[in-house]
């Protein structure tokens, strides 16, 4: 989608949307309902189950859910490659544990609708179908090949063809729809959301030009009148000096610099200029601008820089992104929000990376909510640890830190919460910095500007 000069990436929008946490307790309510399944056909209805098979396919989502809650954090957001990996064991799972438990004689086989649904709401086409005809495929491998139920007596539960073709077709017709209506809805969710986003971010921009434009356009006017009497007098200095060829030629720069001093001013009122010099700044250049508008707010903000040992003593040139700066603020502003006098600003770099850690002496995040820190609608910090009198008229629901997190991963970044000591020390015991610490590493390709790149020629926003 192009709007107002802004590109929106559809492809790019969908990374990220889906919540590693969120998969896993699917998984487990999935887990519990076919133990319950399992265990309710073997003791009370005397079903014969190839309790091996079966319990051999349930633990191996229990064995996925665990390893995903070790390794991984509970703010890890799946990218679509590896969403479509986990809903591809899931469906790989329920489909090995429908065709050792009577295949399409299975009622739960209904379930196998769910992997596909959720892919057609969270990832793209091509996984969506991709996923939906292997579901299709599994679905039908056990219509025409699984291990027959069994009564406690031996005898085989059957059905006739006919109902068990029907079965199959719902389940084919199922996905097939569910699939479609729920990428359509999904899809104009979506598309709806780009443009209001694209409708803000093009009014944001309007009022910037529009608030440049009245800008010259005062000072055209208040300056209409000197640089008019300039090339009145120029004139007629020209005039008067026709026979002083030196001093005419002065007289004729004056009326010229003076009418370009005019063409500027309406050139400017006309539209602005994208200054490409503005693009890029030394590293701690762009951090005091960040930070800029909260170190006047009563806490002491303490900058420092330094290569880490081996590397160049010269401080990088970094790309000067919208989303860095704004996510660098609103670090800065929840540290100065929590701190109890100072915030530590640091840059340090390598030949590689260039990282920047954000420190204050807070009472730093509660450790139970570190895992979520980057979630929107979750308070991070104590209660009393910023009373209303500090934050007025503020509630700290993590907009802030959810922001910043996603703005500066979309520019490279691999963020990294902390505290600097243990939170439960007493007061007296802990070093001076000892509340929240977050850390932002990024490769030097992602964000410094390559020595001796060519700026380019600047060119105007157009109206």
């Amino acid at each position: 989608m192009v709007t107002a000069g802004i590109t929106l990436s559809a492809g790019t929008a969908r990374n990220n949307w889906v919540r590693l946490r969120t998969l896993i307790h699917l998984r487990w309510m999935a887990i519990a309902g076919q133990l319950a399944a399992i265990i309710v056909a073997d003791r009370v209805y005397g079903m014969q189950l190839p309790l091996g098979l079966s319990f051999m396919a349930v633990g191996a989502s229990i064995v996925a859910n665990l390893l995903s809650i070790t390794l991984f954090p509970e703010n890890r957001r799946l990218t679509e490659a590896e969403a479509f990996l986990t809903l591809l064991f899931d469906l790989s799972q329920l489909s090995f544990l429908i065709l050792v438990t009577g295949g399409l004689t299975n009622p739960f086989a209904l379930l196998v609708l769910a992997p596909v649904t959720i892919s057609a709401s969270a990832l793209g086409l091509r996984s969506t179908l991709l996923l939906g005809g292997i579901a299709i495929l599994s679905i039908t491998v056990a219509a025409l090949w699984h291990f027959p139920l069994r009564f406690a007596d031996g005898t085989e539960l059957a059905i006739p063809r006919t109902f068990e073709f029907g079965f199959w077709l719902s389940i084919v017709i199922g996905i097939l729809f569910l699939g479609v209506y729920s990428r359509r809805v999904s899809t104009e969710m979506r598309t709806m959301a780009e443009a209001l986003l694209a409708t803000q971010m093009a009014l944001a921009r309007e009022q910037k030009l529009t608030d440049l434009g009245g800008v010259v356009a005062a000072a055209a006017h208040e300056l209409g009148t000197p640089l008019a009497t300039i090339k009145l007098v120029s004139a007629e200095l020209m005039d008067e000096l026709s026979d002083r060829p030196e001093l005419l030629e002065d007289a004729r720069l004056i009326r010229d610099q003076a009418d370009r001093c005019r063409d500027i001013l309406r050139d400017m009122g006309r539209a602005g200029k994208d200054d490409l010099h503005l693009r890029q700044a030394p590293l701690s250049s762009a951090l005091r601008e960040a930070a800029e508008p909260h170190v006047a707010r009563g806490k002491r903000v303490e900058f420092s820089l330094a290569p880490m040992e081996g590397s160049p003593d010269r401080q990088p040139t970094i790309l000067r992104r919208p989303e860095i700066i704004h996510g660098l603020r609103n670090l800065v502003q929840n540290a100065v929000d929590f701190a109890r006098s100072t915030v530590w600003i640091e840059g340090e770099w390598t030949d590689r990376t260039v990282t920047v850690r954000i420190i204050d002496d807070g009472d730093g995040f509660p450790p139970h909510a570190i895992g979520r820190i980057g979630d929107p609608f979750v308070r991070f910090r104590r209660p009393d640890a910023a009373p209303a009198s500090l934050r007025p008229g503020y509630e700290g629901m993590g907009l802030g830190l959810f922001i910043a997190k996603t703005l500066l991963e979309r520019s490279g970044a691999e963020l990294t919460f902390a505290n600097a000591t243990d939170p439960f020390l007493a007061p007296e015991d802990r070093p001076e910095r000892c509340g929240a610490v977050v850390e932002a590493v990024w490769a030097m390709a992602d964000l410094v500007v390559p020595p001796g790149a060519a700026l380019g020629e600047n060119r105007r926003i157009e109206e």
